[in-house]
């Protein structure tokens, strides 16, 4: 995995980390990250849990947070980052947030 991909991966991580923690806990139960590599796919997928399906993201395009606020830019920041993403149920009452990294193939000149 190249290193701008990792660069770009660890950012996100922190982002929706941050988002669930934030935003997402509710007493007694923590997020959960999952990370899947596939490289056949040339895929990294970073996965949040988080207990609190009610409270979803905003679209970066329809947050309107002040050029001066210290937060609520991170969705804006994983949208950038990430070559796709969103959000999906995880029932019976959490959401799951999602960012997928396209990844470089081999070097087809390294053989």
């Amino acid at each position: 995995m190249s290193p701008g991909v990792t660069e770009r991966a660890e950012q996100i991580v922190v982002e929706l980390a941050a988002n669930a923690a934030l935003h997402g806990r509710v007493h007694s139960r923590d997020f959960r990250l999952g990370l899947t590599f596939d490289p056949a796919a040339g895929l990294l997928r970073i996965t949040v849990t988080d207990a609190r399906g009610e409270c979803l993201p905003s679209p970066p395009a329809e947050c309107e947070t002040p050029l001066d606020a210290e937060s609520g830019r991170g969705l804006f920041l994983v949208a950038a980052l990430a070559d796709r993403w969103g959000v999906e149920p995880y029932p019976p009452g959490g959401k799951t947030v999602r960012a997928d990294c396209d990844c470089e193939g081999p070097n087809p000149s390294a053989s």
